[in-house]
């Protein structure tokens, strides 16, 4: 039985379940692409889809708006996969368990994935209707949005004739995104060295932080997990002789990690204890209001591999203690944004290897170089070398924008107040969209969606209602 089928707009919210049914993590998007295929050949509509599982589905324009120039609606197909802990979902494998409370809709136990489900079920809900009116549309659905903008990046942009493009990958109702940062994936590698070394195993784990988006929500002032492991084993170090077997943390680079954990090799597990445990109390000061819920926990364990020589685990507390991580500077000219940071999203060890990887941001390139000089200077003077990928290019503020100009007029009519108009320090896609598309007039919208990229991620249904009532306005008078 369908959960969603008594929500309004029953067309949206039917195509989003269906949606939700399917797996599609960043890189597991080949089904939720040929589901989009399926949908555009058993409506006769002209489609595209690229090796990447990119999809284009185009609809001529409805009669009266031939002459009208086409709107693009844009959105990615894949999502954040977190979960809570205990959760035993394969979110690889398994569709979402949906539920509604109240005026929002969650997924029990994991992200819900609005972001950007909903930008797909909503235009395709258009494409699907015969009653709507509207210009030629070309609904753009790229992948693996949320680790780089890959998609984005790849797709071939020959068959969209369209320079309005509407963005639907904005999380807050009544607020029109027109600018947004550029970035990168820097992964930091270090080399290490094994040796055995007597001692006792112990497992040190660092949970119950708060996370969130690394864009939207990096001046929350949240604690990263990855980081404050760093900060454990230095205070564990000055206490017992230890060396480090693992260390290992989050899941996504654009998600703030909630968890992390290193397997050490102790002289003193008592001593090593104590030294955690005063660090806890350090956090739960420094971070009462942020990160409540914070535990720094040790236990005995069976050591997983030979511990690293005491060079090595030098080299990796150095690393986990003096990389830069967060907020590197702010806009001096547009008040309350953040310019540039960075995010140690994920850290594992693999084999002889430890990897550290970042979502780099900046709205100024010279700035995200910098943060790329920086991680590259102190990595190799370590031994090490980095890794870069996902680069994608900022979206410039446009002084002169018809599409926002309708926008606004439409949005203060039917709110009875201007929306809010603003850049943001996220990443979207809008940005190399622009740079494929010259002359390409954007802005990017959405719904209410709470604490995305966490568990507790949800939806709000009267959001969904409102911004899909003003959607079909402006494309009403988009000709």
């Amino acid at each position: 039985m369908s959960v969603l089928e008594h929500l309004e707009p029953r067309s949206v919210f039917r195509f989003f379940e269906e949606m939700c049914a399917i797996p599609h993590g960043s890189r597991n998007t080949k089904a939720i692409s040929d589901w989009c295929v399926a949908f555009a050949k058993e409506r006769g509509l002209e489609y595209h889809q690229d090796e990447s599982n990119n999809v284009i589905i185009i609809k001529e324009a409805t009669p009266g708006y031939e002459a009208a120039k086409p709107v693009i609606l844009q959105g990615h197909l894949d999502m954040v996969c977190e979960k809570e802990a205990g959760c035993g979902k394969d979110m690889s494998r398994e569709g979402l368990d949906l539920a509604v409370e109240g005026d929002y809709v969650y997924a029990k136990g994991t992200t819900l994935g609005g972001d950007d489900g909903i930008a797909v079920a909503m235009a395709l809900a258009i494409l699907d209707a015969d009653d709507i009116p509207h210009p030629r549309l070309e609904a753009v659905f790229t992948v693996d949005e949320e680790i780089g903008l890959l998609g984005a990046t790849a797709m071939d942009v020959t068959p969209l004739k369209g320079r309005t493009m509407l963005n639907l990958d904005s999380e807050a109702e009544g607020i029109f995104t027109v600018s947004c940062a550029g970035g990168n994936t820097t992964a930091c590698i270090l080399p290490v060295t094994r040796t055995p070394f007597d001692g006792s195993a112990v497992t040190v784990k660092v949970e119950g932080l708060t996370g969130g988006h690394s864009g939207a929500e990096i001046d929350k002032g949240r604690a990263n997990a990855n980081m404050l492991l760093g900060r454990v084993l230095r205070a564990m170090a000055r206490e017992t002789q230890l060396r480090v077997v693992s260390v290992s943390g989050g899941l996504k680079d654009n998600a703030i990690p909630v968890a992390a954990q290193a397997q050490l090799v102790v002289c003193d597990p008592a001593a090593a204890e104590k030294a955690a445990g005063e660090m806890e109390a350090v956090f739960q000061n420094e971070y009462r209001t942020t990160d409540a819920a914070l535990t720094v926990t040790v236990e005995m364990s069976a050591a997983g591999a030979v511990p690293m020589d005491q060079a090595s685990t030098g080299k990796v507390l150095c690393l986990l203690s003096c990389l830069p991580n967060g907020i590197q500077a702010m806009s001096a000219e547009i008040p309350g944004l953040v310019q540039t940071s960075l995010n140690l999203g994920i850290l594992v060890t693999e084999g002889d290897e430890v990897r550290a990887s970042f979502s780099v941001r900046s709205s100024v390139d010279s700035q995200k170089q910098m943060l790329k000089d920086h991680l590259a200077c102190l990595t190799e003077q370590l031994g090490g070398h980095v890794e870069f990928s996902g680069e994608y290019t900022g979206w410039q503020y446009q002084e002169h924008s018809p599409l926002r100009d309708l926008m606004v007029e439409v949005f203060t009519e039917q709110y009875g107040k201007p929306p809010k108009v603003e850049a943001i320090h996220a990443g979207l896609e809008c940005g190399l969209f622009a740079g494929k598309l010259p002359g390409l007039d954007c802005v990017s919208i959405g719904p209410d969606l709470l604490e995305i990229h966490t568990p507790r991620e949800k939806m709000s249904v009267s959001s969904v209602q409102r911004v899909w009532t003003f959607l079909l306005e402006v494309l009403k008078r988009s000709r």
